[in-house]
């Protein structure tokens, strides 16, 4: 009959009922259907109940599966802007990734939340972010690392140009879609006009580019015979 949030309310007091009688997977089971039933309808309502199926794995010590529907309500929070709340759920998920011990998906939560913040326009928050990541295990050095130093330098400077190529690379396109279009879509402060002052014309140029301006200037710097 497409009376979906009925349903999903039967759905909701169903999971109760479940939990009473000492049976939380069957509760959790039911939770998460109902999420899925109305995600495109209320994806508000979706986020809530996924939250809520989290908490009865959590409770339940099934980390691998609350950490997974945690991971759905962050990526409903980013589909609909609600960049705040899907900073703390994206902090949540890195928090029990990193007490199950998986590294590498920590790396790729610091991205995801670095991107949130940037388009919360807390360059601060996205720094802390990368700073407090230091202290798991392999972070410092990963490919990860010098990608996220690489957009907040870009960003910092207003240089939209490295700030693109970063979020252009493989690391960022192929993460989960939500998360690309957020750094497809990241523009610096001020329009892209970089805070470096301009450079005279006595100034030497900087970087490849420069090193091979100079060689050609020296090579005709004598005339061409």
């Amino acid at each position: 009959m497409q009376k979906l949030p009925e349903a999903v309310q039967l759905i909701e007091k169903a999971s109760m009922m479940y939990l009473e009688n000492g049976t939380p997977d069957t509760a959790a089971m039911a939770l998460e259907r109902a999420g899925k039933l109305i995600e495109n309808v209320d994806p508000e309502k979706a986020v809530q109940l996924y939250q809520q199926t989290a908490n009865v794995f959590e409770n339940e010590e099934r980390l691998r599966q609350a950490v997974e529907l945690l991971g759905k309500a962050s990526r409903l929070l980013v589909r609909g802007r609600r960049f705040d709340e899907a900073a703390l759920s994206i902090q949540k998920e890195k928090n029990i990734y990193k007490e199950i011990e998986n590294y590498p998906t920590c790396y790729k939560k610091t991205i995801a939340q670095v991107l949130v913040h940037l388009h919360r326009n807390d360059y601060v928050a996205a720094e802390r972010c990368v700073r407090e990541s230091y202290s798991i295990p392999g972070f410092n050095g990963s490919e990860d690392c010098a990608a996220l130093e690489q957009l907040l330098e870009g960003y910092d400077q207003q240089d939209q140009d490295q700030v693109s190529e970063v979020c252009n690379s493989p690391l960022f396109k192929y993460m989960d879609n939500d998360y690309a279009k957020l750094g497809l879509s990241l523009v610096v402060p001020g329009g892209g006009i970089k805070k470096k002052s301009p450079a005279t014309p006595q100034a030497k140029p900087d970087g490849a580019a420069g090193m091979a301006a100079e060689e050609e200037e020296d090579e005709y710097s004598g005339g061409l015979c």
